[in-house]
């Protein structure tokens, strides 16, 4: 494992030749540039997605060369303020081209994590994790191409996968 930054995880984004799939394993998170639209959609105020605008054409430009974006977010129930407000614009992502499903927390009991909780895997040989405070902020990021680890993660991400449904996939 070695540290990575958040430079670090974009670039392995945006330069995919196969895949990547990303668990998310929190009710919440506390990321500086969500939060403000966040706040906005409490309010009942619009947002007009701008900042989303670089990642929805990654994804598009990911879309049309073949390749695939899974995300799989393991929520509670009822869903957390947070998980309300990104239900309420996941058609975002999923027009852009990532399949993003949910599967709630209760249904995992037989299901092994790893420890870390979130994770990128990348082409299926490399692997982000994204470590967290407790307030939901991003404390760091490590990063490893060791097989097994990288077998763990996959393998992980795949178990959940299998829990959701299509119609999971859908905006609140």
């Amino acid at each position: 494992m070695r540290p990575a930054t958040y430079e670090d995880l974009n670039n392995l984004c945006r330069g995919i030749r196969k895949s990547f799939v990303h668990l998310e394993t929190r009710d919440a998170y506390g990321t500086e540039v969500e939060l403000p639209h966040m706040a906005k959609w409490v309010r009942g105020e619009a947002d007009d997605y701008a900042w989303l605008g670089w990642w929805l054409d990654m994804l598009r430009g990911h879309r049309a060369a073949g390749r695939t974006c899974r995300r799989a977010r393991i929520v509670s129930e009822p869903l957390s303020p947070y998980q309300q407000w990104t239900r309420s614009h996941v058609k975002l992502f999923t027009r852009a081209g990532e399949d993003i499903r949910y599967v709630s927390r209760s249904r995992l009991t037989d299901v092994m994590l790893p420890g870390s909780g979130d994770f990128y895997v990348f082409d299926g040989t490399t692997v982000l994790f994204l470590h967290y405070a407790g307030t939901g902020t991003n404390a760091s990021f490590e990063i490893t191409d060791d097989p097994r680890i990288v077998h763990t993660c996959v393998t992980a991400f795949e178990n959940v996968w299998g829990l959701t449904k299509a119609d999971d996939n859908r905006s609140e």
